[in-house]
């Protein structure tokens, strides 16, 4: 353990100051008659003392992963597609997550969603991605045909990680997106 110049002043001073009590109080003890408990030269040294480790800035209890999304949007008529690839670039493999899809618009009608996907009101969708392996080699696709209320001439669809199984992500830009997508029946990126 290295110890700072004032931390090594505090050990000795501490170190001194306990020899000279233990040497009063047993001599006062010797004179008085007194029983009185010697303090051993080696007293332990205030905390305070002592130079701490550094801690790292960043310290984590949770695995760190990196979870994204990535794919496309499309509106034509009162149809929206949506298609996703969620992808985990590691370094932890991460158990389970959730992707959160929002609209800007209703859904109503039949929804055409894969069984890992919910309607969970009006205007939102949450898929969940089971197990993503690090490295995003083995990601996780949805394909979404949805029903919209109406004919609109644009749709806003936000998307972004509702859980994320409990990982620490440092990078969490890759996984929010907000895109755009005019009525042309064109594929529109995230």
């Amino acid at each position: 353990m290295v110890l700072t110049r004032r931390a090594r002043l505090l050990v000795s001073v501490a170190m001194a100051t306990a020899a000279t009590v233990s040497s009063v109080m047993w001599g006062a003890g010797k004179a008085t008659g007194a029983v009185s408990v010697p303090v051993p030269v080696s007293a332990p040294v205030p905390v305070a003392a002592v130079a701490a480790k550094p801690v790292p800035a960043h310290r984590s209890v949770a695995p760190e992963a990196d979870i994204s999304h990535h794919g496309h949007v499309s509106l034509w008529g009162e149809e929206l597609g949506v298609w996703l690839l969620s992808e985990n670039h590691g370094p932890s493999d991460v158990m389970r997550s959730t992707v959160r899809l929002r609209f800007s618009v209703v859904l109503t009608g039949r929804q055409e969603m894969p069984s890992a996907c919910l309607q969970a009101d009006a205007r939102t969708v949450l898929c969940r991605t089971g197990p993503l392996r690090a490295g995003g080699a083995a990601g996780r696709q949805f394909a979404l045909e949805l029903q919209l209320a109406g004919r609109p001439n644009e749709v806003v669809v936000r998307i972004d990680t509702a859980w994320n199984g409990g990982v620490t992500d440092r990078n969490p830009q890759n996984d929010r997106h907000e895109v755009l997508a005019p009525a042309t029946g064109d594929e529109y990126v995230f």
